[in-house]
């Protein structure tokens, strides 16, 4: 399955909608515009919260913690690298490698892919494709994504 994100760059809100394959609106996230913790709430259509994504504070190096039905199922925490960003994930399996130049990311457990992750180009404002291997892994995967766009934004406002 594919999700597609899409953010406005001039938004006074941090509020999208991430739409499935047919272009309808699969799910509903919003920022914290002012929180220290970068929080983001996922909703699904119906507006029940589905997932919170917020970034731990006083760490070295990112770290984003996934919280899924009110239970904290992973910490996404960017590791020491130089030119090929990567990413481990405490309470799971899963490891995030990537290409920096390329926004192109795979999600995996070493044996299976669960999620592939792209950042389009050319586009107004951050565009995502997600495409999911298995749909009872699209939360996860939805959340993950959603840090690993943190992530990126911390590190262009300290440039």
């Amino acid at each position: 399955m594919k999700l597609y994100i899409k953010q406005k760059v001039f938004a006074l809100k941090a509020r999208f909608n991430v739409k499935d394959e047919s272009g309808a609106d699969r799910f509903s996230v919003e920022g914290d515009f002012f929180s220290l913790k970068s929080k983001l709430h996922i909703y699904d259509m119906a507006g029940s919260e589905v997932a919170v994504v917020y970034r731990r504070l006083m760490t070295f190096l990112p770290r984003f913690v996934v919280e899924i039905g009110g239970m904290q199922v992973a910490e996404i925490v960017k590791e020491f690298s130089f030119f090929i960003p990567k990413y481990h994930l405490e309470g799971t399996a899963l490891r995030l490698e990537g290409d920096l130049m390329a926004h192109q990311y795979m999600l995996g457990d070493g044996t299976r892919t669960v999620m592939s992750l792209s950042k389009e180009w050319f586009t107004w404002g951050d565009s995502y494709l997600l495409d999911i291997e298995n749909p009872a892994d699209e939360i996860l995967a939805l959340s993950i994504a959603l840090a690993v766009d943190c992530v990126l934004a911390a590190q262009k406002s300290r440039y």
